[in-house]
């Protein structure tokens, strides 16, 4: 089974409707070979402080600089609609031969999207769809020139230095404002 991934369930809708994939099922469409599935924007995040170490949950001047050792991601609490369809794409995406990341195309999207795929753990080969409209024919066009996943690793990369820079700055600098 192929599982494609869309940023948002309007875009799924479309890309559905476009492969065949008609059968509603719970959080995706399926048919014709398809899974279309999808986010509601971000579904995973950057680690917060203290999820790094329990001594960062205080906000104190002599914590700082907080620098992870490694950056990691978790998926967004407290809202059940994120996790019951992030299990729904987790267990797509484990039983999948291969995933098209259809993720809006930019640094956003790949972040996205490639965050989702890693936090399942799937293991497939993944291709990219590359659109900046949602017409017939640009979705048609765009599953005809289907890229290797890998080509878009630089875009992934910029997005995650963007978000690791952001944080690092972000949580320091406003921690140590408040505190000060």
């Amino acid at each position: 089974m192929i599982v494609c991934i869309a940023e948002k369930p309007s875009v799924a809708r479309d890309i559905a409707h476009i492969l065949g994939a008609n059968t509603s099922r719970d959080g995706y469409m399926e048919g014709n070979g398809y899974q279309v599935t999808w986010t509601f924007g971000h579904l995973c995040t950057l680690k917060e402080p203290h999820d790094y170490t329990p001594s960062w949950k205080t906000w104190s001047l002599s914590s700082l600089p907080m620098i992870p050792p490694r950056f990691g991601i978790k998926l967004i609490e407290h809202d059940q609609g994120i996790e019951k369809q992030f299990r729904t794409i987790e267990k797509l995406m484990l039983q999948a031969d291969e995933i098209i990341n259809c993720g809006d195309a930019g640094q956003e999207g790949e972040l996205i999207q490639r965050w989702v795929m890693q936090k399942t753990g799937a293991k497939c080969p993944v291709k990219r769809l590359w659109i900046s409209s949602v017409t017939d024919k640009a979705i048609k066009d765009g599953f005809a020139n289907l890229k290797n996943g890998k080509e878009y690793e630089p875009l992934y990369d910029a997005a995650m230095c963007r978000a690791e820079a952001d944080w690092l700055v972000g949580i320091n600098a406003t921690r140590a404002l408040t505190c000060k």
